[in-house]
């Protein structure tokens, strides 16, 4: 028999997710999820359909109250835009996205999705472009990458970074005390427009950090120039994947962020990772660093309004 219900319990919804999401993804994972959920705290709604084969088909959501629309679960948002990347929609045998949907209280508003299941190729709508680099395609070497681009190209880059690197370069790895040092420099450097203004936010990320250096996953890359922090990365590896979540730089050191993702690269490709993932994001260097795009969807039925 058919039937599609809602599941508002936490606990439930955990079970549920655990048994039915796959794991690929930093962000299949429901520890990475409940960091945020902690921490903002909105109201569960998964639509799952069953049959009896058992759960078929799953739309994990939260109500976000403060901006009157449903969104991925857990619902974080960061100026009115949820955060977290490569959301799924699990769509098997006789259900579709459209029985999903059908039973989806209105609004809604589905951002970063990895795939739409159903949906003609080339018919989705593109929400952002992901962007990333792939240590495979380069041998794992990064000369062989910088022999992709111009010589005019590669010898700019070169100058520019040997220029950051000649004011005393030195670098600090995997110290979780830099993450008071990371929200520091982005606060100082965006103000408002920081991530980490809200504070559920920025407790978010120091609980996803806390995780991740209890799994043995979690990566801070601190840049120092004559022995000042100038840079700080947090990031994660997790199944060959090294994902760069958030970050800061100080405004003083004009091209260190390019410093800091080279390094990133190179790192990558020492340790044979299978991709580093830059995140969504249209900032000039990811193409000028020739990374491979990949697309991500948005599935919405307001006009005119992110959420």
């Amino acid at each position: 028999m058919k039937t599609i219900r809602i599941v508002s319990d936490l606990e439930e919804c955990r079970a549920i997710w655990q048994e039915v999401m796959p794991c690929d993804y930093l962000t299949d994972l429901w520890e990475v999820r409940d960091c945020f959920n902690r921490h903002f705290d909105n109201r569960p709604h998964f639509i799952v359909a069953e049959d009896g084969n058992g759960i078929q088909g799953l739309l994990p959501l939260s109500w976000i109250d403060e901006y009157g629309c449903y969104g991925f679960f857990p619902g974080e948002t960061w100026q009115g835009k949820t955060w977290l990347e490569q959301n799924r929609i699990i769509c098997n045998g006789i259900y579709g996205i459209g029985d999903l949907l059908s039973a989806c209280p209105k609004p809604y508003h589905l951002r970063y999705l990895t795939s739409l299941p159903g949906m003609p190729a080339g018919e989705e709508t593109v929400d952002e472009i992901g962007y990333l680099f792939i240590p495979p395609d380069h041998g794992y070497d990064m000369s062989n990458y910088l022999g992709q681009f111009s010589r005019k190209s590669r010898k700019n880059i070169l100058r520019e970074l040997a220029a950051i690197e000649s004011q005393g370069v030195t670098y600090r790895h995997d110290d979780i005390r830099d993450f008071d040092v990371m929200v520091e420099l982005n606060m100082d450097r965006f103000g408002s427009q920081s991530y980490f203004f809200d504070p559920r936010f920025r407790e978010s990320f120091r609980a996803l950090a806390r995780m991740f250096q209890e799994k043995g996953w979690l990566r801070f890359t601190t840049v120092l120039i004559n022995h000042e922090p100038a840079a700080v990365d947090m990031g994660c590896v997790y199944r060959g994947v090294y994902t760069l979540l958030a970050g800061g730089t100080n405004s003083r050191y004009l091209g260190v962020a390019k410093l800091i993702n080279f390094h990133h690269m190179q790192r990558a490709c020492e340790e044979k990772l299978d991709r580093v993932d830059f995140l969504c994001g249209d900032f000039n260097w990811k193409k000028l660093f020739h990374l491979t795009p990949r697309p991500l969807y948005l599935m919405t039925n307001i006009v005119a309004k992110a959420a």
